[in-house]
């Protein structure tokens, strides 16, 4: 069930996402919502949830990268917040570099919300 539930708001979300970018008013809300989003799930990540399964027990190398992963995802929703407040201040000129920001957020929301659901899955 909660599966399913996550699929559907994967989707809810790209498909705000993609509509947000062909609305000019719409894409530094969109912006500032995705990275305080993907920051927080990142940060809340890193904070409150360890590595478990593969990461524990691949090597350091493999323990450290998730680390990594989580840091840069924190910094890259920091840095799409930002943008979403830096586009808002003249929505008509800097619209092209919205829309891309916005493009390239969808792939680091899913790997938070692939290691959010990998991490509440494993048992504390």
């Amino acid at each position: 069930m909660e599966l399913g539930l996550e699929l559907e708001l994967e989707s809810s979300v790209v498909g705000a996402i993609v509509e947000a970018s062909l609305d000019r008013e719409k894409l530094p809300a969109m912006l500032l919502l995705c990275g305080v989003l993907e920051a927080a799930g990142a940060l809340w990540l890193l904070v409150y949830r360890g590595p478990g399964g593969v990461f524990l027990h691949g090597g350091k190398v493999v323990f450290y990268s998730y680390y990594t992963i989580l840091v840069a995802l924190v910094l890259f929703g920091c840095a799409e917040a930002w943008a979403g407040l830096w586009v808002n201040q003249r929505p008509c000129d800097r619209r092209a570099v919205g829309r891309t920001v916005l493009w390239c957020s969808i792939l680091p929301l899913v790997l938070v919300a692939g290691l959010g659901a990998f991490a509440s899955a494993i048992p504390k």
